[in-house]
């Protein structure tokens, strides 16, 4: 596994726990995001301001790491393109494994866990994690508002703005009939 950058704001140091069950340190991070967190539709985008509070455990099998982050999220309301933006944020809780509790993991057949986050170098990497609580938490249809009427499906023009919009469009399979409504009368009696 490669060794996670201590200088990115996702990356902690875990010697003052290390091997010390009962140990525990809270920690708290307000920083501008390296990159996107979402989905196409809505994201807390690049740059956008993170906070991330934290409690991290030692236990005998790694560090417990127990937290909340925040943040706003922007994109487009899927009604009316119109730009959403909403405070998002999620909880999580994992434990980071020491090497080789999960060298033997893997010794004695216990693969069943693809979660499993590792402790490299006594550092652990917390993107993933949360990454992992915030897209959940994220709107899957984000709208502007509640009662967003949308666009109109012909012109696209905002039905907010002309909530008595309509078209008089007919059925194309009566077209020929409305043919004959709009035939000149002196046509008729020939």
């Amino acid at each position: 596994m490669n060794r996670p950058d201590l200088r990115s704001p996702w990356v902690f140091d875990t010697r003052e726990l290390v091997r010390r069950p009962g140990t525990m340190h809270e920690l708290s991070r307000t920083f501008a995001l390296p990159d996107d967190i979402g989905t196409v539709v809505i994201s807390m985008k690049a740059g956008s301001s993170v906070e991330l509070e934290a409690r991290l455990e030692s236990v005998v099998e790694g560090v417990l790491v127990t937290g909340s982050v925040s943040g706003r999220a922007t994109g487009a309301c899927v009604r009316c393109l119109d730009p959403v933006d909403r405070a998002v944020g999620g909880r999580f809780q994992e434990l980071f494994a020491y090497a080789d509790r999960m060298a033997h993991r893997h010794e004695v057949g216990d693969d069943d866990e693809d979660d499993d986050y590792e402790i490299v170098a006594d550092l652990i990497d917390l993107e993933t994690v949360v990454r992992d609580a915030v897209v959940p938490s994220l709107p899957f249809k984000p709208v502007c508002r509640k009662d967003c009427p949308g666009l109109c499906s012909e012109c696209g023009i905002h039905l907010a703005d002309d909530p008595g919009h309509q078209h008089d469009s007919l059925d194309p399979r009566w077209s020929e009939l409305s043919k004959l409504l709009e035939a000149d009368p002196q046509e008729k009696r020939n």
